[in-house]
């Protein structure tokens, strides 16, 4: 039998045991005429504080029927973390990617970012990405959102019928605050300062809400909103050996984020309630990436003393005779936006709870304008010496690595081929219909259906800029002053506005990109029935869940010849599934549980996977042997497992607790790219014409990396979660975790031929202890995960293993008066960097050969972060 037959084989078997499990065990109580009912899902919190928080989050994983585990802040603006991102890492199972410094993206149980559902009060967030590098996906992007916004945050495990399709990984639901919920005339203000060791600037943090209600609780209002501004740098290294580059580089970003929430809740009576937020999240995200490209092997005297075994060249020596450096900065306006209105309702009748959800929620972002300057630098004599390779970051010792504007050898301008824009938006209509009626079946105390619909919209553009007067200055009009940067050069310093603003200037107007414009629309319906049982020592629930998609894409068609379409067509898809789910808590005892699932489980498609476009990334972009033809397909069918999950929790204590689940998802259908290399299309490119270099010969200028999407299948996931924790009388808790994922998948499913799944960790491990009194509180924590695959194929950063990862972060509370406290955070105390190497076998050939025998693709310097604040709270 294969190996993956075999897994299947044990993940039916699981599944056909807890299933008969549920079935003797509601039997046997059904027999025992068993009728209490389901425990409260609340317990009362006394203490305040971290210990308060900790407490709260063992109550929600105790007392739900599924699995489940949660993040709470016990009062307002006390989130564990600064950041949502870095507290959903200490969740068992969770990791976060860090890119671009914050907790952005979260991966569940070895399940790819892109197979975790965020709902926010249960429902989608419209969500689009700010930089252009960046494919449009399903993910939700954190770093909108302020955790002084958040009330608390539930990760859902474990599926059931009643919560919304699409999280393979799991389903994290934000839940914010409600008026009806606070003391009347809350009031919360809090200011900070936030220090980066790489940009070296302190930025402002500021945020707010107030809660009113009346005397008879019917009528509750709240506002709450944060205004942040940072300036981000970040240092590293890059390569593109395609063109035999190493490049130093600097990207900096100015990014003010803008956060309003507005939510109101009127109770006429004990039976009927209506609620309405309003979210509205705004990011302004220009910045500016500088770097110096560095030819030590294509340009001048050098010498390859050393080559890996995919033959690439890991150690030089450059003579400094001949040759050059080129210096450049991508500059660019950016943005995103997310706004959200939803109108929910509930009824509880004497024999029956009706519930139900209304809104629209819609988003805006990407780059309004793309610009580039370059001009070459330094002499040939600068970057004589020795360039190492060979280890895990590229080593640079040259005889110069500092240069300023002077150091240029000619004029700039704004390059015109260059000159874009490239607007997205993501737009969806919801509504969701609940009603719940308590019933007498045996063990079976109520009956859960429902129904959802969406109307999801996503439009992606691409707008060349019309160039006619473009002008040539002195670099001294373009750069100020100098800037650190990756591998410890020095370069010169950007003045974005002047870029931005000549670059306007040269424009006369934009004409659409055929080959970067596609349009989706996808309606969702979804019916389930959930079943709730309760007995005697048992709980949970099972039921089914109805999905049913139809989907279209508008596009311009690319014939043969390589000319677009003056019309759009339209290609067109459906799929619908059952997915049934069970969950079964057992208790052994009055403080141990035996906890259950299983389920069939969906994600669907990347939005930039299914767009019908034939796309063209690369064409006519600087850079030779960068050509790329990517064919989307709206004919993808979703992400789909079936899973199982069988854990233990000892609840020893009101704060104590110790948990070990077993997890396996078995996985059927999953989205892959394959990559061919050196294809003829068709298609000149004008680049490769000018430069005169080609990988497909000389004077092949019709040379392209051909990429399509495909459903792959095989592959699973299963692994252990162990989870500890517990408070004690004198001040002192702690907090440990760890967990094993075994993500496997055929290399053959990817380009990179890495067996893996994307972004998954086969170790995760999270400490945290903490010493709380009644004014003072300080909690050190940290975070590791183990090397994951990356992998942004056709994207501009390939595929590559991220090396693995660990932080500590340290956070402090001092109470001043009851209602002024004092604050200290830092994040990446000892300023771990971010190392990628590519790692795919010498037999890969869908990628190229710096992707190969760990070489150092690309490299990031860490930076700690220092914040100290007060808050108020009345």
């Amino acid at each position: 039998m294969r190996p993956s037959s075999f897994k299947k084989s044990v993940l039916a078997t699981n599944i056909a045991i807890l299933l008969g499990s549920a079935v003797s065990i509601s039997a046997v109580a059904a027999e025992a005429e068993a009728t209490a009912a389901a425990p409260e899902n609340i317990e009362k919190i006394e203490v305040r504080g971290m210990r308060a928080s900790m407490k709260a989050s063992v109550n929600d994983k105790r007392f739900s029927d599924s699995v489940v585990d949660a993040v709470t802040a016990e009062d307002i603006g006390k989130f564990p973390d600064g950041d949502v991102g870095e507290s959903l890492a200490r969740i068992p199972g969770v990791a976060v990617n860090r890119q671009f410094g914050q907790g952005q993206q979260v991966s569940i149980r070895g399940a790819s970012n892109q197979l975790t559902r965020t709902l926010l009060n249960g429902h989608t967030v419209a969500s689009t990405g700010w930089f252009d590098q960046q494919a449009i996906d399903r993910s939700f992007n954190y770093s909108l959102l302020p955790p002084e916004l958040v009330g608390g945050i539930l990760v859902n495990k474990s599926s059931q019928a009643d919560i919304a399709e699409g999280g393979v990984g799991g389903t994290i639901t934000v839940k914010t605050r409600k008026p009806l919920d606070l003391e009347a005339n809350s009031l919360f203000l809090s200011a900070k300062g936030d220090y980066g060791t790489v940009s070296e600037e302190i930025d402002p943090q500021t945020s707010g809400l107030y809660s009113w209600k009346d005397d008879d609780e019917k009528f509750g209002f709240l506002l709450a909103g944060s205004l942040d501004k940072t300036q981000y740098q970040r240092n590293g290294i890059e390569t593109l050996l395609g063109w035999g580059e190493i490049v130093p580089t600097t990207f900096q970003q100015d990014r003010e984020r803008t956060a309003i929430n507005a939510a109101f809740q009127y109770r006429p009576t004990d039976a009927l309630e209506f609620g309405l937020n309003v979210m509205s999240l705004q990011l302004d995200a220009d910045n500016a990436n500088t770097s110096i490209f560095l030819f030590p092997t294509q340009q001048g005297e050098n010498k390859c003393i050393q080559k890996n075994a995919a033959g690439v060249c890991t150690l030089i020596e450059h003579t400094g005779k001949g040759g050059f450096a080129w210096a450049q900065t991508w500059a660019r306006k950016a943005s995103m936006s997310s706004d959200t209105v939803d109108l929910d309702f509930a009824y509880q009748a004497e024999d029956y709870k009706l519930e139900g959800r209304i809104g629209k929620t819609k988003a805006e972002g990407g780059t309004d304008l793309t610009s580039n300057y370059g001009q070459s630098i330094g002499k040939p004599g600068d970057f004589a010496g020795i360039y190492d390779a060979t280890g895990d970051v590229i080593k640079i010792d040259i005889a110069n690595n500092s240069f300023d504007a002077s150091d240029f050898n000619d004029k700039l301008e704004t390059a015109g081929w260059a000159l874009k824009k490239q607007p997205n938006t993501d737009e969806e209509a919801f509504a969701t219909f609940d009603i719940t009626v308590p019933v007498e079946f045996g063990v079976i105390t109520s009956i859960k259906s429902g129904l959802s619909y969406a109307d999801h919209e996503v439009t992606q553009t691409t707008e060349k800029a019309i160039v006619s007067n473009v002008m040539a200055k002195n670099a001294s009009e373009y750069y100020s002053g100098t800037i650190s940067s990756g591998a410890g050069f020095t370069l010169p310093k950007p003045i974005f506005d002047n870029m931005i603003r000549d670059a306007y200037a040269a424009i006369d107007g934009f004409t659409l990109d055929k080959s970067g414009y596609g349009t989706l629309q996808e309606k969702n319906l979804a019916l389930y029935t959930m079943a709730t049982f309760a007995g005697e020592g048992v709980r949970g629930n099972f039921g089914l869940r109805y999905i049913s998609t139809d989907i279209e894409s508008d596009y311009y068609a690319l014939n043969n010849k390589g000319v677009y379409a003056d019309d759009l067509s339209t290609d067109k898809a459906s799929y619908n599934d059952v997915l049934p789910s069970m969950n079964i808590a057992f208790d052994l005892a009055s403080d141990v549980i035996l906890r259950a699932s299983a389920a069939q489980v969906i994600s669907r498609p990347n939005y930039a996977d299914l767009f019908a476009t034939n796309r063209l990334p690369g064409f006519d972009d600087g850079t030779p042997n960068n050509e790329k033809k990517v064919i989307g397909n709206v004919a993808l069918l979703p992400f789909k497992a079936s899973q199982a999950d069988l854990g233990v929790e000892w609840y020893f204590s009101s704060e104590g607790l110790f948990a070990a689940t077993y997890f396996i998802k078995d996985v059927s259908s999953f989205i892959s790219t394959k990559e061919t290399l050196k294809q003829q299309i068709g298609i000149e490119d004008p680049n490769l014409i000018k430069e005169g270099v080609s990988s497909c010969g000389v004077g092949v200028y019709d040379c392209w990396t051909v990429t399509e999407y495909f459903n792959a299948t095989g592959g699973s996931i299963d692994g252990i979660e162990l989870q500890l924790q517990d408070a004690f009388d004198n001040g002192l808790g702690y907090l440990v975790n760890y967990t094993f994922a075994d993500a496997s998948s055929p290399a053959e499913n990817y380009a990179d031929r890495v067996g893996v799944f994307s972004d998954s960790s086969k170790h995760t491990v999270n400490l945290v202890g903490y010493y709380e009194m009644d004014d003072f509180s300080v909690r050190a924590a940290y975070n590791w995960r183990s090397e994951y695959m990356m992998r942004e194929l056709p994207g501009f950063y390939g595929n590559r293993e991220h090396q693995a990862y660990g932080t500590v972060d340290l956070s402090a509370n001092y109470n001043v008066t009851d209602y002024l406290s004092v604050t200290f955070e830092v994040v990446n105390l000892f300023e771990e960097d971010s190392i990628q190497k590519g790692v795919a076998p010498l037999d890969a050939k869908g990628v190229i050969s710096e992707f190969k025998a760990d070489y150092p693709v690309w490299s990031f310097e860490g930076e700690a972060r220092y914040q100290l604040g007060m808050a108020l709270r009345f």
